[in-house]
């Protein structure tokens, strides 16, 4: 398996009236539109992405948590949350809004007093808590090992080299200035610590691939792999969201290297006899969410973000020409769900006489959320019933119900199916 980078470079957004400014203390806007900082650090091959909601007042806490909502939609890494975090349904909306993690402030006593709580409700892993000074992680040691997966030290003199030895087992976050350049290089080398922020981060976005070179981290080398005739490596693809095979396509060593560096799909094309980057001239970019080798190690296996299609006719995987089609019956959980809603979806845009579908939407929303309440109550009753069968018909029928009333308020499976995993 291939490893990933362990050490991330985390640009920080801080937000305040919708708008990023320069920092804690500088309410300079640097940019109108946060989405665009999003796209230029993620471009530039940021590993996360932290987001502080500067505002004061309940109000620009709600349109912030907006904003943060179309963050994480728009990015392609992980986002970490923070700010006016005060009870714990203030990370409960930072999570709900899309963030793999949070943040509390361990300078406010109300957030130490709640870690245990959510941290036990939502789990460590998605707990971070920030500190200023060594006191402040000293005097909570016991709640921050217990509860909270990774601490980030806002003051880089946090992290102390006297305090290794009771801090054994945490992982850091290091905030440094952007004078710090080569402390960043320096504080990346150490095993406990998982990444760094502040501005010398922010300002050296074009610089990433560089750092992340000096650091040194190792993958598998290219010489583990056994390669065919031609010293070439085949490369299956699939999107990592459906698992659709999407290509296949062949890397050597060169193509490899530069996959693993720049995170971006590129193999050695066998007609050409040159380096191919995906997408260079269609705009049909390949980002690499993981890659991995077969047990014989003679085939890699990619899944990754397709910008686009991913075959040059245009469709979106190059498997489209059948030779056997058995009739089958799908299993995908998620297939037979998108199925059955695009179907639903059919019947709102295209109304056919004597469907209960359409029958639902020409009631209108109050019907379907009637019957989405009948169907709730029918699980419950036959639950009680001990034949499972009864329960797998209504949970179906409330499924179907709950879909209408997706259709009616255009959700999409998509968008649950990301909701559940950001939980």
């Amino acid at each position: 398996m291939i490893q990933t980078m362990k050490k991330k470079l985390i640009p920080c957004i801080y937000l305040k009236n919708k708008m990023a400014v320069a920092g804690f203390d500088d309410n300079t806007v640097i940019e109108t539109d946060p989405l665009r900082l999003v796209k230029n650090f993620t471009d530039s091959k940021a590993d996360e992405i932290l987001v502080y909601d500067l505002s004061i007042e309940d109000n620009g806490h709600e349109e912030a948590l907006d904003v943060i909502r179309e963050i994480c939609e728009a990015s392609t890494v992980p986002v970490i949350g923070a700010g006016n975090v005060k009870r714990m349904e203030d990370i409960k909306k930072l999570l709900y809004a899309g963030c793999k993690r949070a943040c509390l402030n361990y300078s406010k006593k109300t957030n130490v007093d709640i870690t245990k709580e959510v941290s036990n409700k939502f789990g460590k892993d998605k707990i971070i808590a920030c500190v200023k000074t060594s006191d402040e992680l000293i005097d909570n040691l016991d709640t921050v090992k217990a509860y909270v997966g990774t601490v980030l030290c806002l003051d880089r003199d946090v992290y102390r080299e006297e305090d290794k030895d009771v801090l054994k087992g945490l992982k850091f976050i290091i905030n440094l200035p952007n004078i710090l350049l080569d402390k960043l290089i320096e504080y990346m080398k150490f095993d406990d610590v998982e990444g760094i922020i502040g501005a010398v981060v922010n300002n050296n976005t074009e610089e990433f691939l560089k750092i992340k070179d000096l650091v040194g981290e190792s993958v598998t080398p290219f010489s583990a792999f056994k390669l065919n005739s031609d010293g070439l490596i085949p490369v299956i693809v699939q999107d990592y969201k459906t698992n659709e095979v999407l290509m296949l396509a062949y890397m050597n060593a060169e193509a490899y290297e530069k996959t693993v560096k720049t995170g971006q799909m590129t193999y050695f094309s066998r007609s050409r006899q040159s380096l191919w980057l995906k997408g260079e001239t269609s705009g049909h970019f390949q980002y690499v969410k993981s890659l991995s080798y077969d047990c014989d190690a003679d085939t890699l296996l990619a899944k990754v973000e397709q910008i686009g299609a991913a075959c040059h006719t245009g469709a979106y995987s190059c498997f489209f020409n059948d030779i056997i089609s058995y009739d089958f019956e799908e299993k995908s959980p998620l297939s037979v769900l998108t199925d059955v809603y695009d179907v639903i979806m059919d019947r709102k845009v295209h109304p056919k006489e004597g469907s209960y579908t359409n029958y639902l939407f020409d009631k209108g929303i109050d019907k379907i959320l009637k019957k989405v309440g009948e169907e709730a109550t029918e699980i419950v009753i036959a639950a009680k019933n001990p034949n499972a069968n009864e329960i797998k018909y209504e949970i179906s029928d409330f499924l179907y119900h709950v879909m209408v009333l997706m259709a009616e308020k255009g959700v999409t499976w998509d968008e649950i199916m990301k909701e559940l995993a950001n939980r």
